[in-house]
């Protein structure tokens, strides 16, 4: 058994914010790099130039990329031979996003009740997802998600003779819906199967994969580019403004579901697809 203190966990938890709200990762710079040498309309080009500028000064300036600084999704795989020690996991999570909020001037922008909207300002909670798994480690991963593109998200709980078509239309539905409202360029993450909360795991999760890594299933790869292709040829374009890219990509998650459900879930991220990842 190996014991790891909450300290630990704090500290990283902090830095994790701060790192991804300043920082996009490297496979969304590539994707950033091609999207603009891919974009025909000069309007989409020079706004992806502007957005790629304003990462680049984020970075140098270690300022936030954009204003919308989320709400802080944390993904934790817990090694089953791990002993938390000095006080509660969640907490020490949520002391370690009250702390990269503040310390790190970025936007505090949850409210503790969503009815009656009072602000907590440190963005505390944040939402943990856990799971338990082989070994003495803890991997964190800190997903801080804007609400320009989470209110653009949908699920479908379609029927299982709608089959593949009706996934493929369900996404460009949602994709359509959205349109500029969701920022574009898009990361679309796409949760297939499970159940009703479980597939709209899987489409959050689909976020955090790394843009250069394919899916392990063919088929999935195919359906992964074959939506792009079809998402980048509605014309929304960077900014809505029109174009060719639309999306940098489309990440796909399946799970088992009942033989008498097709659950799909669509979870939309803007351009700032912010994810940090750790391991303790």
């Amino acid at each position: 058994m190996r014991s790891i203190l909450v300290q630990e966990i704090i500290r990283n938890v902090k830095e994790m914010c701060m790192e991804a709200n300043y920082n996009l990762s490297e496979d969304m710079k590539e994707a950033f790099y091609c999207a603009k040498e891919k974009e025909d309309s000069p309007l989409g080009k020079r706004i992806l130039e502007q957005l790629n500028e304003n990462l680049q000064i984020a970075e140098s300036e270690r300022i936030p990329i954009c204003q919308d600084t989320g709400m802080a999704v944390v993904f934790v795989k817990i090694g089953q031979e791990v002993h938390i020690e000095g006080g509660s996991l969640a907490e020490a999570i949520h002391e370690g996003v009250r702390q990269g909020y503040i310390e790190g001037y970025l936007r505090k922008s949850v409210v503790r009740d969503p009815i009656y909207r009072e602000n907590t300002k440190d963005n505390t909670p944040a939402v943990i997802h856990y799971e338990i798994v082989e070994g003495d480690q803890v991997q964190i991963t800190v997903a801080p998600k804007g609400f320009g593109s989470e209110n653009m998200s949908r699920i479908f709980m379609l029927k299982p003779a709608d089959g593949l078509e009706g996934v493929k239309e369900a996404i460009l539905t949602a994709v359509l819906d959205a349109g500029p409202n969701a920022c574009p360029p898009m990361v679309i993450g796409v949760g297939i199967g499970g159940t009703f909360e479980k597939c709209a795991l899987l489409a959050k999760e689909a976020l955090t994969r790394d843009l250069r890594e394919k899916a392990t299933e063919d088929y999935i790869v195919e359906l992964e580019q074959e939506m792009l292709e079809r998402i980048n040829g509605l014309g929304i374009g960077p900014g809505g403004l029109g174009g060719k890219q639309t999306a940098l990509a489309v990440n796909i998650n399946t799970y088992p579901t009942h033989i008498a459900g097709l659950p799909v879930a669509v979870n939309i991220c803007c351009h700032v697809n912010r994810h940090v990842s750790r391991t303790i």
